[in-house]
């Protein structure tokens, strides 16, 4: 029997260097998985739309969110297209996980001091579980760099990057976001020249740990059917 079709979900973003990171990202899992029917779609920006390219796809299907924590476009879109077909299965999103803060301590000790404190900016939003998912994954990367982790936010939640930055004005930044547009734009306008890590999917190589996380998180979706 043909295992699940993996429906990789990111946000979508108007920026060609990031849209290509992470369609580079979608390539590796396709590669690590070839037994799996791998397709990219979004919540947002870029087609094809998850909720419109869903129904169309036959048989089981595993949804991961290449996002970085719970929130709405988790919670409300991508578990309403759940709702509406059998045999779907939505897994959590990427972070928080260990292996994210590998990437982040790798990508922060490239432009950081070694004993310089970081501000990890975080998209932010109004779910309060995106809170308790930005407050583990600083744990994470304290636990990972050894460094002194500050909190954040570039939209809708306090303090945000200008405010912390003034706090902690030692401070390096270590951005969460898996990719180049408008979060990372606005945290290199508000960082005033300090030094800024760049996101997760940097335009390199993709890192390992990024496909590993993916793959897991499709094995777990893929047992949830089972």
């Amino acid at each position: 029997m043909p295992r699940p079709t993996l429906l990789a979900v990111s946000h979508g973003t108007a920026d060609a260097a990031g849209a290509g990171a992470i369609a580079a990202l979608v390539e590796r899992v396709a590669a690590a998985l070839p037994d799996v029917a791998v397709i990219e779609a979004f919540v947002d920006v870029q087609q094809p739309d998850a909720a419109e390219l869903a129904p169309t796809i036959d048989g089981p299907l595993v949804i991961v969110p290449l996002l970085l924590s719970r929130g709405f476009h988790v919670h409300h879109d991508l578990h309403g297209i759940a709702k509406t077909r059998r045999d779907t299965a939505v897994t959590a999103p990427l972070g928080p996980d260990p292996r994210l803060a590998e990437v982040l301590a790798a990508r922060t000790d490239a432009v950081a001091a070694p004993d310089s404190p970081v501000i990890l900016a975080v998209a932010g939003s109004r779910d309060p579980s995106s809170l308790t998912d930005a407050e583990a994954m600083a744990a994470l990367l304290r636990a990972r760099s050894g460094r002194v982790v500050e909190l954040a936010y570039l939209a809708a939640r306090e303090p945000d990057l200008p405010t912390a930055l003034a706090q902690h004005p030692d401070a390096a930044i270590a951005t969460y976001l898996l990719a180049q547009g408008y979060f990372f734009d606005l945290a290199v306008r508000q960082a005033g020249g300090r030094a800024i890590s760049a996101p997760l999917l940097d335009g390199g190589p993709v890192p390992d740990a990024l496909v590993d996380l993916v793959v897991t998180r499709y094995r777990d979706g893929e047992s949830q059917l089972a």
